[in-house]
Parts: structure tokens; C-alpha cells; sequence
């Protein structure tokens, strides 16, 4: 087998890139010629994670096709998350725990998916079903990943087996997931340096609903208030940016990890569709969304059924 990258979603959080990490040493240790790339910069929380097990950064591409011609995909199967040339490779590998749209190919492949909390849940059983002992380091960086992608098992989307999963990597990384997970997503919560344009594509995913062109990005904070003094800021960034990239509607998701709150800030038409979606009205483009903590779980399928 020639050699092939292996890389999770644009704007990548921490399963993104750990995701693809695990998914590369598992394939290496199988005897196959892969590499873990990343399609964007890590944000705050994932360097975190990478500096606190010592983990080298994944090298960062913008096309793979002048390199590779096959690639696996971790985190993610829609074209329009992926790196801009997804059409001229042949994708061998999917490991994923989102929605399966806009994603078809030629020839067969592997595709594992799971209605668990994260990308690095499954990955653990992989390794347990090929078994191949993980690291230390990279139980770590799993343990990470599902800490992040279920706030420390607050969200919804936590099951049975992200919560067992999380308890296993931390007796291999020997950490206290507890402490370590809240330092861990307070870090990613420090949005002073980072600017209005910055943060609107931090985290954030485009979603085709009914021919419509959805933007929904999502910010961690512990103290809603605060970022909202930026809201005048948010807008000129989110109009400019719908108007380069023509989305429809952008919904900015600010998430309260503490409390496990949202308060959305929606620019954008039709605006009625995020009303009927949550049985809200939008007072100066915002709407709290109590308990709302989850963008897959309790934003996607709840916008994509409205529209």
C-alpha cells in the first residue's frame, strides 16, 4: 500500500487532531505507510493537551492530492468539512460519530461509525479488537479528546462507553481525568487574544439544510456576558463572512462550560427557521438555549428538521 494521510475536519478541535494521531499509530502498528496531518491550527485546547503529554503538533496541509492519492478520514465524512481537494482522492477509511451526508464514493471502503461522544471512544475499541497496547502518552491525548468533545461527560451526547472509555486511557496515562479535563477546557475559554474573525472560525462547521448553506460555530466560554460585550464585533465579522463565503445563515453557539448553557447569536436568513427550531424569539439576534451544550446533538438535528 502506498503511503496515505490520515486527518480529521477542518477548523479542528481536539478529537479532529487526536483522532487522527491514534488512527495513524493504530494503522502504522498494522504494518500500513500512513501519516497524521491536520487540516487547520490547533486551537487553545488542544495545544494544551499537546503540551501537557509532551506531543508533537501534526504538520498542517491545505491539499493532500500532490502527495497522496488515498487518504482516511477521521471526525468527519461531509466533503465540505474536509481538506479542499477530497474530490480527486480515494478515501480507503472512515471513523466518525456524526451524521453520514453528502458523502458517497467508487470503490469500497472501511467505514466504522458510532452514536458515542467521540471519535476517540471507537478508537479505543479498535485498538482493543487489533489488539495494540496504547501509549501512555497517546491514552492521554484520547482521554483528551473525549473529555473535550463531551465537556467532562456533561453533554448529551456522553454514552456508557465515552464515560468507561475515559476512566480506562486515564488509569494508562495515570492522570486524574477530573482536574486535569476542567484546566484543560478553561484553556480553551481564554478568547482575549483572539479576534472577532478569529473565533467565529475557531470551531465552525457548514451544513447543507434543504439547499441552504448553514454555518454553526461554537465557542466555550465561563462567562457568557463577556463575550457578548463583543456582539456589535461578532456581527461585522459574521455578515462579512457570509457574504464571502455565501452562507445563508450563521448561528454563533457560546457555550457556558461551567453551567452548561448556550446563548446563540444568529445573523442571517431565515432567521425564522432557528426560531421554530428551538420555540424561540430572537431579541437583538440572540436566544438563550438552556441545557444546550451540544452542536451535533441538540443544534444540527434540530435546525435540519425546522428547515
Amino acid at each position: 500500500m502506498s503511503k496515505e494521510l490520515v486527518f480529521g475536519h477542518q477548523n479542528p478541535d481536539t478529537d479532529a487532531i487526536v483522532a487522527a494521531m491514534a488512527f495513524a499509530y493504530l494503522q502504522q502498528q498494522l504494518g500500513n505507510d500512513v501519516e497524521a496531518v491536520a487540516l487547520g491550527e490547533p486551537n487553545e485546547e488542544t495545544s494544551y493537551a499537546l503540551r501537557h503529554f509532551a506531543a508533537a503538533t501534526p504538520r498542517i496541509i491545505k491539499e493532500a492530492s500532490s502527495e497522496v492519492d488515498s487518504v482516511m478520514l477521521v471526525d468527519h465524512n461531509e466533503s465540505q468539512q474536509s481538506v479542499a481537494d477530497i474530490k480527486d482522492l480515494t478515501v480507503t477509511h472512515v471513523v466518525d460519530h456524526h451524521r453520514i451526508a453528502n458523502f458517497e464514493t467508487v470503490s469500497p471502503l472501511f467505514y466504522r461509525a458510532e452514536p458515542v461522544g467521540c471519535t476517540s471512544t471507537i478508537l479505543l475499541s479498535m485498538f482493543n479488537e487489533n489488539k495494540v497496547e496504547i501509549p501512555a502518552q497517546l491514552a492521554g491525548l484520547m482521554m483528551s479528546a473525549i473529555i473535550s468533545d463531551t465537556l467532562l461527560m456533561k453533554s448529551p451526547t456522553t454514552t456508557e462507553k465515552d464515560r468507561i472509555a475515559i476512566k480506562t486511557l486515564a488509569e494508562i496515562a495515570d492522570i486524574d481525568f477530573e482536574s486535569y479535563g476542567l484546566e484543560m477546557l478553561k484553556a480553551g475559554t481564554n478568547l482575549d487574544d483572539k479576534s472577532e474573525a478569529e473565533l467565529i472560525e475557531a470551531d465552525a462547521k457548514t451544513f447543507d439544510m434543504a439547499g441552504k448553506k448553514v454555518r454553526i460555530d461554537q465557542v466555550n466560554t465561563v462567562d457568557i456576558e463577556a463575550v457578548f460585550k463583543r456582539q456589535a464585533a461578532f456581527e461585522a465579522a459574521i455578515e462579512a463572512d457570509n457574504k464571502a463565503n455565501g452562507y445563508d445563515l450563521f448561528v454563533l453557539l457560546i457555550t457556558d462550560i461551567l453551567n452548561s448553557n448556550s446563548e446563540a447569536l444568529v445573523i442571517g436568513e431565515p432567521a425564522e427557521a432557528f426560531e421554530k427550531a428551538f420555540n424561540v424569539k430572537l431579541n437583538n439576534h440572540r436566544a438563550q438555549l438552556a441545557g444546550v451544550v451540544s452542536r451535533k446533538k441538540q443544534v444540527v438535528p434540530q435546525l435540519t428538521e425546522a428547515f
